[in-house]
């Protein structure tokens, strides 16, 4: 019973002398030749207190290292007091702070322009850099260096010193290691992937400089094709001799269908009319990444249009490609009209193509006589045409392309009653979108369709109006010899998959049949969301002519709905 009791006192004795010791805080504080100032202080982030010893010793090499980076270049701790074992004093002398670097360097190894974007001063053998910045400054450099395929470049700037005007100095020491070029690509995930998209599109080719950093945005672009995706940033094995890059890709389905189709039988004429609209897109379904469009619209009685489309980019793996196109457009017993257009493209790179080709129409007048004022006629007519276009991407879902511009010449000639006459076309579009923060952009668009001849006919004018011209207008409701519109949009995304945005759009065009120049204005506004389906997009606006103004009960409905398999 007695050593029991001596166990439990002395066990007592025990917890309560290192629950004390528990107990005990650290202190720091720090002392110099002159008093230190609050900022300076601050930037040293010294604690009220520290756990042990331990973390007092380590802050106190880290404030030593810290005031060297800062600038205070000749720092010396010159001892530590200790006070009741637990209160710590650093005695430091700090001396001169510098504020600037000066480093001299070779001409061979970078150039003035290369040392702008770290440097204050750039002079023909130095240049001068805030003290603070020269580990980003010396990381910079190194990047640069590896961006021209020294991927093993290594600097360092040696022998500092103070010149005759106390300031001080540093030599910057280069070594470029062996200059690297991509001598193989790889592609893991989807190796079926057609390497002519790297080669053209992104602009990846065998032989060029290894730019670890241009690698990662050519890797990205590839997103902008849809059908497929960079599930990590590429990687590189460097061989002795060689280099290989490899490429982590995955296929995505790309295909898009959207359409409503409804049929019905004419109370006059008994005959089965469809109405409604269906719009088919196919895409790399081979392998190749070629492209198949299918467009069929009909309100039923007045107009039916259709339109197809195959593109084969890349053709034997080079740079040209090949696309046709059929498009016939009836309106009500009025005429119908054939479009046929045959291009060869041209990648100039990854972001321009230019492309030549022929373009025909044949059109023929369905009425059973001719109607004053309204000059339809069979007619034939065809064109040499070429034209370029540029496109920029963003890392963007709902809105992937950032920069659009396309223009298109044509030259020719159409024949009518067994004459000649010579005309010719323009098509110039350009969009952009105006980044202004996460959430909020400004879209813009401009289009405009000219041809150019002695005489017009009703059935060869260009047909705009609706959701994809100048809303607030029934689709394909204006003839126009010469159209402009613009569209703008200003967009506001709640997340990831919704926005809402205001319409605004202006019009002008030219009718030379009816001798018309007219100005029209469309406002409304416009919501998209992403479902399970596919994009929804909603769209209500209201158009009006300088000659009538804006009725509310003339709001046009757009709905749109693609969905993606």
């Amino acid at each position: 019973m007695k050593y029991s009791k001596l166990l439990f006192i002395l066990l007592t004795i025990y917890s309560s002398y290192f629950s004390e010791i528990q107990a005990q805080e650290y202190t720091l504080k720090l002392q110099a030749e002159n008093a230190i100032s609050r900022g300076l202080k601050d930037s040293l982030k010294i604690k009220k207190s520290y756990a042990n010893k331990e973390a007092v010793l380590n802050k106190i090499d880290t404030i030593h290292k810290t005031l060297q980076q800062i600038g205070y270049i000749d720092t010396e701790l010159k001892q530590i007091n200790i006070k009741n074992d637990t209160a710590y004093t650093a005695n430091f002398y700090l001396g001169k702070k510098y504020k600037y670097l000066r480093i001299y360097y070779s001409e061979q190894d970078f150039s003035q322009r290369e040392l702008k974007q770290v440097a204050t001063e750039v002079e023909g053998n130095y240049f001068t850099i805030p003290i603070t910045s020269f580990p980003s400054a010396m990381r910079k450099l190194t990047a640069i260096r590896n961006q021209q395929g020294n991927a093993f470049a290594r600097i360092k700037a040696t022998k500092f010193e103070k010149d005759e005007n106390n300031e001080l100095t540093a030599t910057l020491y280069l070594n470029n290691g062996n200059q690297r070029t991509i001598d193989s690509i790889a592609i893991k995930g989807y190796e079926r992937f057609p390497r002519s998209y790297l080669k053209y599109y992104a602009g990846i080719k065998k032989g060029k400089i290894f730019n670890k950093k241009k690698l990662v945005e050519q890797s990205e672009n590839l997103n902008s094709l849809g059908f497929v995706s960079a599930t990590k940033p590429p990687e590189a094995l460097f061989r002795k001799d060689s280099t290989i890059v490899y490429f982590y890709l995955e296929k995505q389905n790309n295909n898009q269908f959207d359409g409503i189709l409804g049929f019905a039988t004419d109370e006059e004429t008994q005959k089965l009319e469809f109405n409604g609209y269906l719009n088919l897109e196919l895409n790399n379904n081979l392998h190749f990444g070629e492209q198949f469009l299918l467009n069929y619209r009909a309100d039923g009685k007045e107009q039916i249009q259709f339109r197809t489309k195959v593109t084969l980019p890349y053709l034997f793996r080079t740079p040209f490609g090949l696309s046709g196109e059929l498009k016939i457009f009836k309106r009500d017993s009025s005429f119908v009209t054939t479009e046929q257009q045959l291009r060869t493209t041209y990648q100039i790179n990854p972001a321009s193509q230019s492309y030549v080709g022929y373009r025909s129409f044949d059109s023929s007048n369905l009425l059973d006589q001719t109607m004053a004022g309204i000059p339809i006629e069979d007619f034939k007519s065809s064109f040499i045409i070429g034209g370029i276009s540029y496109l920029k991407y963003q890392n963007h879902s709902m809105f992937p392309i950032k920069t659009k511009l396309s223009l298109d010449i044509g030259a020719g000639s159409r024949v009518r009653n067994g004459n000649s006459e010579r005309q010719q076309q323009a098509e110039v579009s350009l969009s952009n979108i105006f980044k202004l923060n996460l959430k909020n952009s400004i879209f813009t668009q401009t289009t405009t369709n000219a041809l150019f001849s002695d005489t017009y006919l009703v059935n060869e004018l260009f047909r705009f109006g609706g959701i994809n011209s100048i809303r607030g207008f029934d689709e394909n409701s204006i003839d126009a010899s010469l159209f402009s519109v613009i569209n703008t949009e200003y967009r506001y995304q709640f997340n990831k998959t919704m926005f809402a945005h205001s319409i605004i759009d202006i019009g002008y065009f030219e009718n030379e049949t009816l001798d018309l120049k007219q100005k029209l204005y469309s406002f409304g506004l416009g919501l998209g969301i992403t479902t399970k389906a596919g994009l929804f997009r909603f769209i209500a606006a209201t158009g009006s002519t300088e000659e009538q103004n804006l009725n509310v009960s003339n709001i046009k409905i757009h709905i749109s709905l693609s969905s993606r398999f």
